[in-house]
């Protein structure tokens, strides 16, 4: 009996490590990208942490449940897209607000050129923030480097519709980016 209980715990032990191992490495891999796609639905940097806390805790959640019926990838951004539209749920006038301006502090030489891009990026965001939800969504998966497919998949959309929509969110960010100039 003694021995069938230490079998067990040893069992649980490594269970959990391997969880673990796996939790680290997928966030190791793809935890910048799980950022941005958090400040993408927030307009904050601290909410955008918040979210991506939000999104890591589930991913730790449900890293048991993954059957291998999709990648690991695209079973992370599933979850991600999910958590994000819970926060905007919770929140849907949050993203509306105007996004808070933040200050350079940056030391690196030629200050002017990291601010125009630092400039360039925040309209860029801006922009995007400003799309339609279903069009924000498949441009801000894409810009994370998904594919059409992974996209439609993690989604639930047709590949057709996934290509439809990042056309016209290119589009559309064309004419907003146009308006800010």
């Amino acid at each position: 009996m003694a021995a069938e209980s230490i079998l067990a715990n040893t069992h649980a032990q490594a269970t959990t490590e391997g969880a673990a191992a796996r939790f680290d490495a997928l966030i190791a891999q793809h935890g910048a990208s799980l950022l941005r796609l958090a400040r993408a639905y927030t307009n904050t940097a601290a909410d955008g942490e918040d979210l991506f806390q939000d999104i890591t805790l589930s991913i730790w959640q449900a890293l048991p449940k993954f059957r291998g019926e999709s990648s690991e990838r695209t079973f992370i951004y599933r979850i991600a897209h999910n958590r994000s539209l819970a926060h905007l749920a919770r929140r849907p006038n949050r993203l509306m607000e105007l996004p808070q301006e933040e200050t350079v502090r940056d030391t690196r030489p030629d200050p002017e050129q990291q601010l125009a891009g630092e400039q360039q990026r925040n309209a860029f965001l801006a922009a995007v923030r400003r799309l339609p939800a279903d069009y924000r969504r498949v441009i801000v998966l894409v810009l994370e480097g998904l594919s059409h497919d992974e996209v439609a998949d993690v989604l639930g959309l047709n590949t057709g519709t996934v290509a439809v929509r990042v056309n016209r969110a290119k589009q559309m960010l064309r004419e907003l980016l146009k308006e800010q100039l």
